[in-house]
């Protein structure tokens, strides 16, 4: 058995993200996925990855994922650990069809059928058009075309009690919101005044007067402040029994976070732009995080992913796979999720989830009353849909084997 094939699929409509595919040639095509920078990480796979890959057995998930951690690269989530953990997560898919079995029985089985899931409150063009995490790339709606029942980004601003009881009416009883940033791009992260304080924990207030302590929230910070302020907020927000704070700083600055876990009672979700079990290592020894957040198509797939649940387990920190990219990117999780058993809790966006989620793919895993269930087909269970390949916005690049005349 060989890598026969080597595609990648991005679509002009959905910049950030890049699709992989890896073919058996015996029919069989694993389905990877990664987000940010989908050009630059298209560039890559075809320069580097693909010579390494073709003809090499795709049952070697673990060697192969080696071959392509490079001699630079390795210790960031750029372009290269972006393409090495789509073509991870390929294999992984590959290997699942090849035997059979769905991922999490690879992984070990499941621990439990459904995991608890949380809602993230974007809207349905959230962070679509450019790689860059700013509310210039928020995707808002205008007067004319907020016509979904999910714009949950609005809906937080400026209807956070609505949405609340929304989430609640469908089983979800955690939700994450961002009201902060706005106010962290003004000052660089180094200032917030007591006006602004007030009017960015509005959404809180809304949220605890319209439902009490029924819905679980988090606060994301996006990494936009600096230690001071970043514990200024957090001292702020004491009154509003918030489940954790995420990011408050760039997960690089270990000893900041260390610092501000410190000071508080709530824990700190570090992890989702992490690569590498030593960065993960050092946040769980000096005490920086009391979740570990993950993201599959950022850390260097599921072959690194996994290895980082195990870390988790050891130092008794909750799992969290991150989600708010795509519809691939979801589904590992998902499978991960339900096989670890540190795993406590799912990150999903509804706005994506019933909208352009299933535009691209079939076979979503199941949402239910709060809870997300992967499907028992073989590998991953989901495959992107024929009619994407046919789109006029679709660009297709191929590696082959090269035979000889």
């Amino acid at each position: 058995m060989k890598i026969s094939r080597i595609d990648t699929v991005r679509l002009a409509e959905f910049p950030n993200l890049l699709y992989v595919l890896i073919h058996d040639g015996d029919g069989r095509v694993g389905l990877g996925e990664t987000f940010y920078g989908a050009a630059a990480v298209e560039a890559w796979v075809h320069e580097t990855a693909a010579p390494l890959l073709l003809g090499q057995d795709p049952r070697r998930i673990d060697a192969l994922n080696h071959v392509l951690t490079g001699y630079v690269g390795y210790s960031g989530s750029g372009a290269e650990t972006r393409g090495r953990s789509a073509v991870d997560i390929a294999l992984w898919d590959l290997l699942g069809q090849l035997t059979g079995q769905p991922i999490y029985t690879l992984l070990g089985g499941q621990t439990r059928e459904r995991v608890r899931i949380y809602n993230t409150c974007a809207g349905y063009r959230y962070v679509r058009q450019r790689p860059v995490q700013s509310v210039a790339n928020w995707g808002m709606p205008t007067a004319a075309d907020r016509t979904g029942p999910y714009e949950d980004l609005d809906g937080f601003l400026y209807r956070a009690d609505e949405l609340a009881a929304s989430l609640l009416d469908e089983g979800v009883t955690a939700m994450k919101i961002w009201p902060f940033d706005l106010y962290a791009e003004a000052t660089g992260g180094r200032h917030i005044g007591p006006d602004d304080l007030h009017r960015a924990m509005e959404p809180l207030r809304r949220i605890r007067a319209a439902v009490g302590s029924r819905m679980e929230v988090m606060i994301e910070f996006h990494a936009l402040w600096d230690r001071r302020t970043a514990r200024q907020i957090m001292a702020a927000l004491a009154e509003f029994d918030i489940s954790w704070y995420e990011d408050p700083l760039r997960a690089d600055d270990v000893e900041g976070l260390a610092q501000l876990a410190r000071a508080t009672t709530v824990p700190l979700a570090v992890g989702e732009t992490v690569t590498g079990l030593a960065a993960y290592r050092r946040l769980c020894e000096q005490g920086a995080a009391g979740v570990i957040v993950v993201d599959a198509g950022w850390v260097g797939g599921l072959t690194e992913a996994r290895k980082v649940a195990a870390l988790a387990e050891a130092y008794g920190l909750p799992l969290a796979p991150h989600d708010c990219t795509g519809p691939v990117g979801l589904t590992v999780g998902v499978h991960l999720s339900t096989s670890q058993r540190t795993a406590a809790v799912q990150e999903t966006v509804r706005a994506h989830y019933t909208t352009w989620y299933p535009q691209l793919v079939s076979g979503l895993p199941a949402i239910h009353q709060g809870t997300i269930a992967a499907s028992d087909a073989p590998g991953l269970g989901v495959a992107l849909r024929p009619e994407v390949f046919e789109r006029p916005d679709a660009t297709i690049r191929s590696a082959v084997i090269e035979t000889s005349a």
